[in-house]
């Protein structure tokens, strides 16, 4: 199956999900992520590129270890521009994870692909946001180097959905509703009001997403009829997830469906690892 090969209508939305997840053009991508049908159809579809675990991406930004990321100062534009672009690569890897969630995971409730329809379509507006400041900074998508790190966990889940909302929305994304307060306030202090003003808004938006894969978390450990406290410090554990390196922030994280034991574990676990 190619991008091409879903342009007859009608298309289901797991199908068109499957062609924009499959996409490497940024701007095909984000017009597919558009154009994706709010609603899915009962049918059988037999070419889901099931082996596929690398979405379609463009050929820049260059991938590169975690570590040999540079960082660079905030009070230099060119470091501003770099952390901007860092923020532009999340979004758009987020982008093709909720497509992700659409296509790959078949049998789910129709309220689960409208839901991460919905994420798709928010995380797109995101990448769309800082993409264009990156512009007013002179800068492009591609111009700075990046790390693979969020998709190596989506490769390692790509089996279970379980194993995915546990571990892609609630550690890797959760991260964010951690880090973007800080991120927001050492943008604004070094002059990016605009900069602060959309990590704000995908904030917002991502205390929603992170809430959405908590949802489904629960459901699917209702539905295997397991403890979802238990199941989460267990997967985390199985998959040597690293804690997180900041306190936790509690009013998202409770606002993204984090019972107080699961907080109070992480704080814990945080305290212990510094």
């Amino acid at each position: 199956m190619n991008a091409t090969s879903t342009n007859a209508a009608p298309v289901s939305l797991r199908e068109a999900a499957c062609a924009a997840w499959l996409e490497a053009g940024v701007d095909r991508k984000l017009s597919l992520v558009d154009a994706l049908p709010k609603a899915d159809e009962a049918r059988d579809f037999t070419a889901w590129p099931q082996n596929a675990l690398t979405p379609g991406r463009p050929e820049r930004p260059r991938l590169v270890e975690p570590a040999a990321v540079e960082r660079r100062s905030l009070s230099r534009p060119e470091g501003r521009a770099a952390l901007i672009h860092a923020l532009a690569h999340i979004e758009f890897n987020a982008v093709n994870l909720a497509l992700d969630a659409i296509w790959r995971f078949a049998g789910l409730p129709a309220d689960y692909y409208a839901d991460w329809r919905k994420v798709a379509t928010e995380e797109a507006m995101h990448f769309g946001l800082l993409r264009q400041h990156l512009a007013d900074l002179d800068y492009q998508y591609g111009d700075f180097p990046a790390h693979d790190g969020l998709w190596d966990m989506a490769r390692r889940t790509a089996h279970d959905s379980l194993a995915r909302m546990a571990l892609v929305p609630r550690v890797l994304e959760a991260r964010g509703l951690d880090a973007s307060p800080g991120i927001k306030a050492r943008l604004a202090q070094a002059g990016d009001a605009r900069g602060a003003e959309i990590v704000q808004i995908i904030l917002d938006d991502e205390i929603g997403h992170v809430a959405i894969g908590t949802r489904w978390f629960q459901w699917l450990c209702a539905a295997r009829g397991v403890d979802a406290d238990s199941t989460f410090q267990d997967l985390l554990a199985e998959y040597s997830t690293a804690p997180i390196r900041s306190a936790p922030n509690v009013a998202a994280r409770k606002a993204a469906g984090f019972s107080d034991a699961e907080i109070a574990w992480l704080s814990a676990a945080t305290r212990k690892a510094r």
